[in-house]
């Protein structure tokens, strides 16, 4: 684009994300710095049609940009702000009030952001990776068993498993016996490789339902189900529509939060990557109808390691210069806290 595009392109989209509005070429004619008359503003914004980055909702109406214009404003020409010094000292006070247990820190911050930004907040926090200290199992009724984890850091995690019908208590000792007395110290992928190679050696030594256990135990975690996601504010989704076809879409994207899969697929994706990360309406799977952008960025520990994402889901017409820092700042503050 020209120097002349490319101003007329940002005025509609900055209109866009202010009001939700459509620009016309008259309106852009007496506001805009660009000294044109309204026939040229049209030839403009026909070119700019023509290359999928405005489209008209309306035969007469103005002109909206698409999601690749809405990309290409976001990626070349957005002017990212800076957050003053009372919003930075309201995140970090926020945040902090939270205390240093993991799960409390990232609801926190998840409420904070969502009220902040007037999106809806959340964070994604990979399988537990802290040495462990206990483990017990305890008898809930036929088939099932509750697994209660302590790790060294203080933090318990609790779960339910489905165990052989008719299994004596005294297994449920022994297997919580036998795995704590070799867990001290270890994760949880190190204590199933150890465990499991165990028991490939010295199956004979181990009653049969035991080893049964034992391997249940374990994979439940192994297998992701220890991820963690938490989700603030998806009422604030429904602020900014009105139209049936439009909550009906919103709806859709309540029912994905509701099951998490795709959303927690996505973030873990985003935790591998570097800084914020922005997705635009259809760029990914979960939000394709929804109208909706998800922007997150992975919070580190004291040792650079990436330990989660946290980010906010809000309308494609989000203030994105606002909430980019304001979502990078969190977790900055996040990982301080749990690292």
């Amino acid at each position: 684009m020209n120097q002349r595009s490319r101003q007329i392109f940002r005025e509609i989209v900055e209109n866009y994300l202010s009001t939700g509005e459509p620009t016309g070429s008259r309106t852009l004619a007496k506001n805009s710095s660009v000294n044109l008359s309204p026939a040229s503003i049209r030839t403009v914004m026909a070119d700019l049609e023509d290359a999928g980055l405005l489209h008209a909702p309306h035969t007469s109406a103005g002109r909206l940009p698409t999601e690749l214009g809405l990309r290409l404003f976001v990626d070349g020409l957005l002017e990212v702000g800076n957050l003053t010094g009372e919003e930075r000292a309201a995140i970090e006070g926020r945040c902090g009030a939270a205390g240093h247990h993991v799960e409390d820190v990232l609801a926190e911050a998840t409420t904070m952001l969502s009220g902040l930004s007037s999106c809806a907040g959340l964070v994604f926090a990979p399988r537990l990776e802290a040495p462990l200290r206990q483990i017990e199992f305890v008898h809930l009724g036929p088939g099932k068993a509750l697994v209660v984890i302590v790790c060294q850091d203080g933090s318990v995690e609790n779960r339910v498993i489905n165990v052989p019908l008719g299994l004596p208590t005294a297994t449920l000792i022994q297997a919580g016996n036998y795995l704590s007395a070799r867990l001290v110290g270890r994760t949880f992928e190190e204590a199933q490789r150890e465990i499991l190679d165990e028991i490939n050696r010295h199956q004979a030594e181990i009653d049969a339902a035991a080893g049964q256990l034992i391997e249940a135990g374990l994979a439940s975690w192994a297998g992701g189900g220890h991820d963690m996601l938490i989700v603030r504010g998806q009422s604030r989704l429904l602020g900014e529509l009105t139209a049936m076809e439009d909550l009906e879409r919103v709806r859709q994207l309540l029912d994905d939060l509701e099951n998490k899969r795709e959303l927690a697929r996505l973030l873990e994706l985003a935790r591998d990557a570097e800084g914020v990360r922005i997705f635009i309406g259809s760029e990914n799977t979960l939000f394709s109808l929804s109208g909706s952008s998800l922007i997150v960025t992975p919070y580190s520990n004291s040792q650079e390691k990436i330990i989660g994402v946290i980010g906010v889901i809000g309308p494609t017409r989000l203030n994105y210069a606002r909430v980019i820092p304001m979502v990078d700042y969190t977790a900055q503050v996040v990982g301080r806290l749990l690292g």
